[in-house]
């Protein structure tokens, strides 16, 4: 069975940081297409970053710059460090599994693609 297990979130101030992390079990990384998405209340989920088998990263043009996915497969755990963080960051944040099968080209514009998800970590930043 797969699980995915985000931790990571919590409240900081504008220009803050935090790093997500979300823990895989019940599979192998490195054959899926991986992701962080994030809701707002009130707002639709958004794709925020995805990252391929190979390695390869796409991000929302709202968090280039700033946010930095990344991934271990020997712990078959995701990362995302977000730094510079601003208050229309705050939503909850989900990683996402897809697979096994990689990222198409524009993977965050297809949440339907993701078949596991986690329950979410909130991230609140404050100005």
């Amino acid at each position: 069975q797969v699980q995915l297990v985000e931790s990571g979130g919590g409240s900081v101030q504008t220009g803050g940081s935090l790093r997500l992390s979300c823990a895989a079990s019940g599979y192998s990384y490195s054959n899926y297409c991986m992701a962080w998405f994030r809701q707002a209340p009130g707002k639709e989920r958004e794709g925020v970053a995805s990252i391929d088998s190979g390695g390869s990263t796409s991000y929302a043009d709202s968090v280039k710059g700033r946010f930095t996915i990344s991934k271990d497969n020997a712990k078959n755990t995701l990362y995302m460090q977000m730094n510079s963080l601003k208050p229309e960051d705050t939503a909850m944040y989900y990683c996402a599994a897809a697979g096994p099968f990689d990222c198409r080209w524009g993977t965050l514009h297809f949440p339907l693609d993701f078949s596991y998800w986690g329950q979410g970590t909130q991230v609140t930043v404050s100005s």
